[in-house]
């Protein structure tokens, strides 16, 4: 029963929608803020770079090496992160030109490939890597037991994420003031809320869930680091905040949604069907396309839920 293709997608749906949902989650933190970041995969590829060195550079036992690990990558993430916060919310520069060009500056041919041949990487197995943590005796029960049990720690600190984050920004004075600052910076200016440390602060946040979800791809998924190891998956992330109306809950059903997607597949060549792995691959940037159309003008945007302040940058006025 376990073996039965409906419960193999599902189970591989939620670990491969995991790296999504971290990374979701952080752009919508941004987004919320005002800030449209389509730097995600950049930040995602240097996570994993960095969060494949860490671990293997780190020696201590496999739970510190991994959170050791876990924490580089956000902050590799927060940096690359904060280079887009500058130039977006202090320079004003255009944050969809910023945020490409971060993309192509950190992407397959830039600083993650360098970094990853520059210290070695490649062709090397992690030397610990992110495993289930519950006993076989229980991802053995019947169904639910692969699907719930069957995961790592990532899997299960993405679900408290979710629960904070939509806590955070409905429950809290920052998370309400961040989504005034989002929906109109100059009320939550007159209001005494700093409009650019709450974009800059959010941003880099936003950066550190990037970094996080890039390592769960070479800390768990393919515990090793090659090339392009995200293949496309911080666009698809871009495009679930939009079809997730901008709210965590839902970001975490469309991340399992497009991760049994891409888990489809492996899961049908095990069942002996061949598929076309084109149709797949193509699919995150059919979906980015998709869903920067659906927000290109500024009533769409509203229809949708998107902040009304995204992506325009913010002048204080001087009285």
């Amino acid at each position: 029963m376990n073996n039965s293709l409906l419960v193999v997608v599902l189970a591989s749906g939620i670990a491969y929608g995991t790296p999504l949902l971290y990374a979701a989650l952080g752009e919508l933190l941004a987004e919320r803020s005002g800030v449209l970041n389509l730097g995600v995969e950049g930040m995602m590829l240097v996570g994993a770079v960095m969060g494949f060195w860490a671990v293997q550079r780190i020696h201590a036992a496999t739970t510190l090496a991994l959170l050791g690990a876990i924490g580089v990558a956000a902050l590799a993430g927060a940096l690359m992160a904060l280079i887009h916060a500058f130039l977006v919310v202090t320079l004003r520069a255009n944050q969809i030109v910023s945020g490409l060009a971060l993309t192509i500056f950190a992407g397959v041919a830039g600083l993650s490939s360098y970094l990853g041949n520059d210290l070695n990487l490649a062709r090397a197995p992690a030397r610990h890597q992110f495993q289930e943590i519950f006993p076989k005796s229980f991802q053995n029960w019947p169904v639910v037991g692969p699907i719930l049990f069957g995961q790592s720690a990532l899997v299960y600190a993405s679900w408290g994420c979710v629960v904070l984050v939509a806590l955070y920004l409905t429950r809290t004075r920052m998370g309400l003031n961040v989504r005034a600052v989002g929906e109109s910076p100059a009320a939550a200016d007159a209001m005494c809320v700093n409009v650019t440390r709450y974009r800059y602060a959010h941003t880099l946040v936003g950066g550190g869930f990037a970094g996080v979800g890039g390592a769960t791809f070479s800390l768990s998924i393919t515990p090793q680091w090659i090339a392009g190891l995200t293949q496309g998956a911080g666009w698809i992330a871009i495009a679930l905040v939009i079809f997730a109306f901008w709210r965590p809950t839902l970001c975490l059903v469309g991340a399992y949604f497009f991760g049994a997607f891409t888990a489809l597949p492996f899961a049908l060549q095990g069942h002996g069907v061949t598929v076309a792995p084109e149709l797949f691959q193509s699919l995150p940037y059919v979906m980015t396309i998709l869903a920067l159309v659906l927000v290109s003008s500024r009533a769409a945007r509203l229809r949708f839920g998107a902040p009304a302040a995204l992506g325009i940058p913010y002048v204080r006025e001087e009285g």
